[in-house]
């Protein structure tokens, strides 16, 4: 399951970047998207414990949004 939650919080990430939506309310929404997203393309199901995946990634929002600063900040450096 950490490959997975993995996966989809790189996309998620992917999406902050390009959609610009920095705050914790969009992290909530891009989650849900991914992970509907991941159901359609077969990398998840109904099976899978879809509310505990959630869950970690959700409680993952200070790494994220410390991560995504630095990169913004290295890239407004540059």
């Amino acid at each position: 399951m950490d490959l997975i939650i993995q996966e989809i919080l790189n996309l998620v990430e992917k999406k902050i970047v390009e959609q610009g939506g920095y705050t914790h309310e969009a992290y909530k929404e891009y989650i849900d998207e991914t992970i509907e997203y991941f159901k359609e393309k077969g990398k998840l199901t109904d099976d899978d414990n879809l509310e505990l995946i959630e869950t970690n990634l959700l409680k993952q929002w200070d790494d994220v949004r410390t991560r995504l600063s630095k990169k913004e900040f290295n890239i407004s450096k540059n």
